[in-house]
């Protein structure tokens, strides 16, 4: 079954090791351009997430949250922009990063706290709700505009 297809319902992840599992099967089934928003409060998972992500995307290299750097660009078989937009202060910000260049292959970008940045965030942005339902105990599932779980498989084509 797709990734995308079991994250519809939520996908329940008990360590961060499973956490970082599921973003390796993320990885193996984002499209050329992907954009996922990781909508969540702190300590929920975020860059865990993406820490699986980068993996199945064969990059090596240790993945932490930019807060501070906004974001950081990491070379695997394909490329990916991790971007932290809680310091923005909305869309503007994000253009003068020049981040649009990031829309499109090779690249592949993750974003965390996109509610700061949501009208400049493309239409084929996936976005996934991470929450925690008690200790130790994680939750991720697909998240339209709407905030309801979308229809049908979600993954794109080139």
């Amino acid at each position: 079954m797709s990734v995308w297809k079991e994250l519809e319902t939520g996908v329940t992840t008990r360590s961060p090791e499973e956490t970082r599992a599921l973003g390796e099967r993320i990885a193996q089934e984002m499209a050329p351009d992907a954009v996922i928003a990781l909508e969540g409060d702190l300590g929920v998972g975020k860059t865990t997430l993406v820490q699986g992500i980068a993996r199945g995307l064969g990059i090596v290299r240790h993945v932490t949250s930019p807060t501070f750097t906004l974001y950081s660009v990491y070379h695997g078989e394909r490329t990916l922009v991790h971007l932290d937009a809680y310091r923005l202060d909305g869309a503007t910000s994000a253009e003068e990063l020049l981040i649009e260049d990031f829309l499109q292959p090779p690249y592949c970008l993750v974003i965390e706290w996109p509610s700061r940045i949501s009208s400049w965030l493309p239409s084929h942005t996936r976005t996934l709700e991470l929450s925690i339902l008690e200790p130790g105990v994680h939750r991720i599932r697909t998240r339209d505009s709407l905030g309801v779980a979308p229809l049908g498989d979600v993954s794109r084509t080139a």
